[in-house]
């Protein structure tokens, strides 16, 4: 995994200088951002509204309790966006999109489309993971903040038919709870996640050789591989933001 480490280091910096050297198209950018992001949306908010609907069944009746059911909202409010949000819709994203990217990247590998790159001197690196990483890193927070939203709105939801909260309390403590603070290194989350994942994931798929059976492979090994170091930097993130 070290080892691996290093090629996606080596391919970032080869993409950042394909990027500052003015050779990316816009429109590639914006392509790969539809295929990586909206394609995932739905199912980002699916899972965010469900998992928000599950935490406040979970904590309402037991808030209720103990007499601290004006605080669900605000609970809610700062697991979803200091880490549910964030953490779900990146692994959707890493799911659907990240295995897509390995599976395309490494069938072009298996079929010598990186080859003659290399032969018409284009830096297939640069060619290839620039877009993808520009648009996840640019989209994927985006998809994070409807989630966000989404996700408060059917804690809100569930509340209210489960113990019959108002709304207006359940906003109150949301409002009195969260700070501009957590939204800021949330959307920084979600943009480093979305690099994560493409990253990896195109340097899977490059790394590929063999055939049709290497490309399934790899597109395995992407999926776990990306979730293993978002779940790392996940951990970083929080020990610098939130401990330290």
């Amino acid at each position: 995994m070290i080892e691996f480490l290093g090629l996606c280091v080596e391919n970032l910096i080869k993409s950042i200088k394909y990027i500052l050297t003015g050779q990316l198209r816009f429109s590639e950018v914006i392509s790969k951002a539809a295929s990586i992001s909206y394609d995932s949306l739905s199912i980002s908010l699916i899972i965010a509204f469900i998992s928000a609907a599950v935490i406040a069944i979970q904590v309402s009746k037991q808030f209720l309790m103990t007499g601290a059911e004006s605080y669900i909202g605000g609970t809610l409010a700062i697991v979803m966006i200091r880490e549910i949000a964030p953490g779900f819709v990146a692994l959707a994203i890493g799911a659907r999109a990240g295995t897509a990217i390995s599976a395309e990247i490494a069938n072009m590998q298996v079929t010598s489309q990186v080859d003659a790159m290399k032969t018409l001197k284009v830096d297939p690196v640069g060619y290839y993971f620039s877009p993808r990483i520009l648009a996840a890193a640019l989209t994927v927070p985006m998809v994070v903040l409807l989630a966000e939203v989404i996700g408060i709105a059917g804690g809100m939801m569930v509340s209210n038919l489960t113990i019959d909260l108002h709304p207006a309390r359940y906003m109150h403590s949301v409002w009195a709870w969260l700070s501009t603070r957590d939204i800021y290194i949330s959307l920084l989350k979600a943009s480093i996640f979305g690099v994560l994942i493409s990253l990896v994931c195109a340097t899977q798929g490059y790394e590929t050789r063999g055939g049709a059976k290497e490309v399934g492979i790899s597109t395995t090994q992407a999926a776990i591989l990306s979730t293993v170091y978002m779940l790392v930097a996940d951990f970083l993130i929080n020990l610098l933001f939130y401990i330290i």
